[in-house]
């Protein structure tokens, strides 16, 4: 049965499992969960990507993140590429560092949002990584020593993980920490680690009740969420899939897109090819990356070859583009 495409879109919701190759540990030591943590740091920040929990096991790892302006399975490619040559440079090992295919779920926000925070925290008290919350408090390689204030990371949103408390950070403190502990004897929780009909049913009982009412939800394995949300996820991916192929059909490519540019903002079409910093180039390049990345679906790593600039470029590109796009009510095509 051939894989199922990733899901994503500005502003979604992904929890991430990626474990160890022959579940093989891919952190040994101290200064490997450091540095993948400067990785992940830096690429959250420079793609503003939005992290609201985490948590580093030795063989595998846990992330709750929301899409900024590049997609989560480029993010995670450049994670995990990154840090495979690194730990293997260091622990002179050879082959694949992780399994093939890491699993993301994307999660409908207001029934599952505290749910996945709490899940993913505590897994290094469920794993004995940790012997009690207390020590979990201050556990640097979890995000919950950050939403406690314990251990600094500027690149994970604590403050809004706490907003769900109350407006008072102390107050708001206090009771996320009764939240954790109130999760203490809940296991494992499988209805949070995939998507798929059980979670959109509510469960396996009402999924029967259901099936004996002779009602029937839409599932899927990429969402956790409930039916109405899952129903919805699906028809507009597709709708997005199904817009970025009519534009090929219709003969669009980045040429044809750096056309349209030229033509929107009356210039020679060298110019919008052309690199530098002078203000008509850099606004022509950024609607040119913007539309190439959002309507045309192209890579980053793609654009960025074509233009003969950084992937990192192409990035702020994107995101200046997107402004003058609602700002001047530029269309496409």
């Amino acid at each position: 049965m051939p894989r199922q495409s990733r899901i994503d879109a500005p502003g979604a919701l992904h929890h991430i499992i990626t474990r160890g190759n022959e579940k093989r540990n891919i952190f040994e030591d101290k200064k490997d969960y450091e540095e993948f943590l400067a990785r992940l740091g830096d690429l959250l920040t420079h793609t503003q990507t939005i992290c609201y929990a985490w948590a580093l096991m030795p063989n595998h790892f846990h992330l709750f993140l929301r899409t900024g302006i590049v997609p989560i399975s480029t993010i995670m490619r450049r994670l995990l590429t990154r840090y495979a040559v690194y730990f293997n440079h260091r622990h002179r090992r050879y082959g694949h560092l992780f399994q093939n295919r890491y699993k993301s779920i994307l999660c409908q926000e207001d029934p599952y949002f505290l749910e996945l925070v709490r899940y993913i925290h505590l897994n290094p008290l469920r794993a004995n990584l940790v012997k009690s919350l207390i020590s979990l408090d201050k556990y640097p390689y979890a995000g919950h020593s950050a939403v406690m204030g314990r251990v600094e990371r500027q690149w994970q949103d604590t403050d809004y993980v706490l907003e769900w408390f109350g407006k008072r950070k102390k107050s708001a403190r206090s009771k996320y920490h009764d939240f954790i502990k109130k999760g203490l004897s809940m296991g494992k929780r499988p209805d949070l680690t995939g998507g798929g009909l059980v979670r959109s049913a509510g469960g396996w009982l009402n999924l029967v009740e259901m099936r004996k009412a002779k009602a029937f939800i839409k599932g899927d394995e990429r969402i956790l969420g409930e039916g109405a949300f899952v129903e919805q996820v699906l028809q507009e991916a597709g709708e997005v899939f199904e817009k970025k192929s009519s534009w090929a059909v219709q003969g669009w490519d980045i040429d044809k897109l750096a056309q349209h540019v030229a033509k929107l903002l009356a210039m020679d079409i060298s110019d919008v090819w052309s690199t530098g910093k002078y203000r008509p180039i850099v606004r022509a390049r950024s609607l040119l990356c913007y539309w190439a990345a959002r309507e045309l679906g192209m890579s980053m790593a793609a654009i960025a070859r074509r233009l003969g600039i950084s992937t990192t470029a192409v990035m702020q590109s994107v995101t200046r583009g997107e402004k003058l796009v609602k700002e001047n009510a530029y269309r496409f095509p």
